[in-house]
């Protein structure tokens, strides 16, 4: 395994090779299905294990670097790698990808067509992740769609349609101006001696262009604008969030938990791969409004959170809430009047607590959704109103569902409070009002989590249909749960040692270079404009 184009061409491509191998099954042979899937999804788990036993944390730039040539008439390669940025969101997709699997026992119809999707889905998230060719990341981007789509459309609840189509529209508008700002980028990129005065696709050669100040200002803002759109409707963010309530309400709980647990993070990842690199003059002019926007996500998520009667919409809106921490804390850049970058560890403070936030906000969010999942295959509803009691009906479900749920509130000692912490602590030296702003919120989450706590698992008694339905919850589902509780504490006890430690010099790496980046352009504008006088 230590030829890094076999390990990482067989973390992303297995489970497509799982999926085909899953035509030969008997149509009747549905437990077998679902065990060959879950062994498909362990094993690749597995690899994104081999991956980090081979990852120098020391090293903050790209490391186990592949590159053959795809499409040489177009300097389009096969170009794969893993850096801090990407290594924990690997992990975390091979992790909630095999509990996912595990969860999806509750499939009941056309089992074989929901798994092959589901593998191939795998695939388009693993590859997104791993992939450093600008045309191959929009290849595995566009991959991810369609079973997506599927999954929500035919497996989903009533209105499952209606969110499958607002799903896709939402997400393809995105990509389609991801792809005008790719086009953008490689027919600029001929001028310059790094790309050897051809046009390329090359994701660490345009961030070498980008740190030398060979893309102007003017097509940088509006490559970043157009960028940045297309990977906050993933994210999502206010106001190109609305899809997600939708998606989340009607999709089936093992494709909740990946669409919170792994889809929202591409947005994310986007901002910091391609967005941020490529466009770093283009990041600090908009620098304040994404702080404004992530503030202002936090707090209306929060509040649209409160207003649910819908306990899987409500945990929606949390996520919303949640990954406005995301973007504030990518985006705390702060600038001098000489245009040196003021207080850079402050900003990687922020950098950090973002990809934090986003692996615990993984973690949490997939057990929130599997939670609801568990209680809505016994009683067949969702209304925050008619639960209550279930503490005494289902203590070992409460219990984690309460250590869960604490996580997501950002509870110190457990996954959610680093990540906060962190975005809030970086924010202060940007802009105090919006530090307090931010940290305010906080009582907006504790807010609705500890009331959700307080209408679904304490009170009297349950008073909803279905109530003889209510019995304990299976092996199966203890292990999900469980699981993801116990990484809620992990995390939350040995934050760096697990996951700081591995991001903490590409973050730096990162930082350094938009820095360096956005001078070089800086130094232009401003010759043009004394030239102008």
């Amino acid at each position: 395994m230590s030829n890094p184009a076999f390990l990482l061409s067989a973390t992303i491509f297995l489970p497509t090779l799982g999926a085909l191998f899953l035509m030969v099954f008997d149509k009747k042979a549905e437990d077998a299905m679902r065990n060959f899937a879950l062994v498909i999804t362990a094993v690749t788990f597995g690899l994104t294990l081999l991956i980090l036993q081979q990852f120098d944390r020391s090293e903050g730039g790209i490391q186990m670097a592949v590159s053959i040539p795809w499409v040489p008439t177009w300097n389009i390669n096969y170009q794969l790698g893993v850096d801090g940025l990407s290594l924990p969101l690997v992990l975390l997709t091979g992790l909630i990808s095999m509990l996912s699997c595990l969860a999806s026992w509750s499939i009941k119809t056309k089992v074989r067509g929901f798994l092959m999707l589901f593998l191939i889905l795998e695939t388009g998230m693993m590859g997104v992740f791993l992939a450093l060719d600008f045309f191959l990341f929009y290849v595995f981007w566009e991959v991810m769609l369609l079973p997506m789509y599927f999954l929500i459309g035919v497996w989903g609840g009533p209105r499952r349609e209606y969110a499958a189509i607002k799903f896709f529209l939402y997400t393809l508008f995105g990509s389609v101006l991801m792809l005008i700002a790719m086009l953008m980028f490689y027919f600029n990129s001929a001028s310059s001696e790094i790309a050897g005065n051809e046009s390329i696709f090359d994701l660490l050669k345009l961030a070498e262009i980008a740190k030398v100040g060979g893309f102007d200002a003017t097509m940088q803002i509006f490559a970043f604008i157009l960028l940045f759109i297309g990977f906050a409707i993933k994210l999502p963010s206010f106001p190109v969030h609305t899809w997600l309530p939708d998606a989340h309400v009607e999709a089936p709980t093992p494709i909740s938990m990946i669409l919170a647990g792994v889809l929202l993070k591409m947005g994310g990842y986007g901002i910091l791969r391609i967005a941020m690199p490529l466009c770093p003059y283009g990041t600090q002019y908009a620098a304040y409004a994404l702080v404004a926007l992530g503030v202002f996500s936090i707090v209306y998520g929060a509040f649209a959170a409160m207003a649910q009667t819908d306990f899987k919409r409500l945990v929606a809106y949390s996520s919303v809430s949640h990954m406005g921490y995301v973007l504030v804390g990518m985006a705390v850049w702060k600038i001098s009047e000489t245009g040196a970058t003021e207080n850079l560890n402050f900003w990687q403070l922020g950098m950090a607590g973002a990809m934090f936030q986003m692996i615990g906000h993984g973690i949490s969010s997939a057990g929130m959704f599997f939670m609801v999942g568990v209680i809505y295959d016994r009683v067949h509803h969702r209304d925050l109103n008619k639960f209550g009691g279930l503490m005494q009906l289902m203590p070992l479900y409460s219990g984690l569902a309460v250590i869960i749920f604490f996580a997501g509130l950002g509870l110190p000692g457990l996954c959610g409070f680093i990540g906060e912490v962190f975005v809030v602590l970086s924010i202060w030296s940007y802009s105090p009002l919006l530090a307090i702003i931010t940290a305010s919120a906080v009582i907006l989450t504790a807010g609705y989590i500890l009331w959700t706590i307080q209408r679904v698992y304490l009170g009297p008694e349950y008073k909803g249909p279905h109530k003889e339905e209510i019995v304990p919850i299976t092996s199966r589902e203890t292990t999900v749960a469980a699981s993801l509780a116990v990484l809620a504490v992990l995390l939350g006890i040995f934050p760096y040692q697990l996951v700081l430690n591995l991001m903490d010099a590409s973050i730096a790496q990162l930082t350094v270079s938009l820095s360096e980046g956005y001078a070089a352009v800086q130094e232009t504008v401003t010759a043009v404009t004394q030239l102008s006088r």
